[in-house]
């Protein structure tokens, strides 16, 4: 009993940044905009939204049949284009200040901050992959319990690395050594609650002796099956990408990025569901610099403190970034992923949209645009990468009550001043967010990285 109570003072302690329904919630109708429903239907002029004073959309369609219910509130959003809050399926929290990385950062308060960097930015949900503390599930809990008012979150704990080889964070997730020790692991995650399982699969460009054995996958594969988890897997390289579809792994965390993907793999991967959760180009391409193109780009730098900005800049980090032993080898990594990317979908391959945001150099909300910036320079339409960025990501993870803007879903919505169909850029012009029917400050109004009187300037620039 006690124990119990504790963790309810827990979860109500977490609550403490979540918002409860008050007596003035009231209903809300946004109208006269242009719906982009995260379906992968047409963009639909001149709709409306209806959203309950519980968060859920109520009703939706053509601003010309709207019955406002009585004493709604009603915004006129004419111009301007909806759609679903985005879906970030694959980062990590918790795990940096500034530049550096330690675990020990990892504490509410440091999720609460990304979390809320990230609804910012209009990425409204995020899933991490593998490196979460169990403190995440309190979080999670509390999300649950009341009306969030940062970005949702769905974990996969602590991830499953094979002794000696790739994956991970130290401090953190426990290596195994055998097929048994993997199952058990499983199963210690499958208890706690996880949303799914991950494992890692690599071996840093050769820099580690081993790679993850067939026996161990398996074991883990097959045991989160048991518990009716999905198993989510890290790889680079295409024979190991190959094995894994063929022992039922159910997404890639990655692009095969070591060789173009054969028709092989494509047909495997096509009979066996399998999907390309999250290509991370943005990751890739993060590596392929010693300097970022965008620290002078106000849509980046508003997430930042000044003196992040400098250490990017410096001419220490470039040295040393220039000067690290496999950096010759990530721009071709870069243009495989790209390519393997164009391949997939080509051949029908499903597939999601996630950033690997989270560890020091990839930074929460902004790779998320970038991303979509990515896979269009890929060769998908901007309405494939949204889709997959809000409906896709949803249904992969499960998520049936987000993704799409329809009755009964969480009225999670992004507000765009321009057209992002015409051009994917215009994801950066957030006029509004809204998570479960509340608007929230943007990165345009909250400029987290510095006081609000360094801050000039939106969407449209200073």
């Amino acid at each position: 009993m006690k124990r119990g109570c504790a963790a309810l003072l827990t979860v109500l302690a977490v609550a403490g940044c979540f918002s409860t329904q008050g007596v003035r919630a009231q209903t809300l109708v946004l109208k006269n905009f242009t719906l982009i429903d995260g379906s992968g239907a047409p963009p639909q002029p001149g709709s409306a939204v209806v959203i309950d004073s519980g968060g859920h959309i109520e009703w939706v369609g053509a601003t010309a049949r709207l019955k406002a219910p009585e004493g709604a509130k009603l915004t006129d959003l004419a111009g301007k284009y909806v759609m679903p809050g985005l879906i970030d399926a694959h980062v990590h929290l918790g795990l940096v200040h500034g530049l550096k990385q330690d675990v020990d950062f990892y504490t509410t308060d440091l999720v609460h901050e990304q979390l809320k960097t990230y609804a910012a930015y209009g990425i409204t949900s995020v899933l991490v992959l593998g490196t979460d503390k169990d403190l995440i599930f309190d979080i999670r809990s509390a999300q649950h319990a009341a009306r969030p008012e940062l970005a949702r979150v769905f974990t996969a704990g602590q991830g499953l690395v094979y002794k000696g080889s790739y994956g991970g964070v130290p401090k953190l997730n426990q290596p195994v050594a055998t097929a048994q020790e993997a199952r058990d692991a499983v199963d210690s995650q499958a208890r706690k609650g996880v949303d799914l399982i991950k494992l890692w699969i690599d071996d840093e460009f050769g820099t580690l002796p081993v790679r993850m054995p067939p026996d161990i996958s398996q074991a883990i594969i097959d045991q989160a099956h048991k518990h009716h988890l999905k198993a989510v897997a890290h790889v680079f390289y295409l024979d190991n990408a190959k094995t894994l579809v063929n022992q039922g792994v159910d997404a890639l965390a990655h692009s095969v990025r070591d060789k173009p993907v054969d028709q092989d793999l494509l047909r495997n991967m096509k009979q066996h569901g399998t999907w390309q959760l999250a290509e991370t180009l943005s990751r890739e391409a993060s590596f392929t610099y010693t300097k970022l193109p965008f620290l002078d780009d106000s849509f980046f730098d508003r997430s930042l403190p000044p003196q992040v900005l400098q250490d990017l800049a410096s001419p220490q980090r470039v040295a040393q970034l220039q000067a690290a032993p496999n950096f010759a080898r990530y721009a071709p990594a870069f243009e495989t992923a790209m390519s393997n990317t164009s391949r997939e979908v080509q051949a029908g391959v499903p597939y999601g949209m996630g950033t690997d945001s989270g560890p020091s150099g990839r930074f929460a909300g902004y790779f998320a645009h970038w991303e979509l910036q990515l896979m269009v320079r890929a060769g998908l339409t901007p309405l494939q990468v949204l889709t997959a960025a809000t409906g896709g990501n949803a249904n992969f993870i499960g998520a049936k009550d987000l993704g799409t803007i329809a009755p009964h879903k969480w009225a999670d919505l992004v507000v765009l001043d321009r057209d992002p169909l015409a051009d994917i850029r215009n994801t950066r012009s957030i006029h509004a967010v809204y998570v479960a029917g509340r608007e929230i400050p943007t990165i345009w109004q909250l400029c987290l990285g510095r006081p609000a009187n360094d801050c000039k300037g939106g969407p449209d620039g200073p």
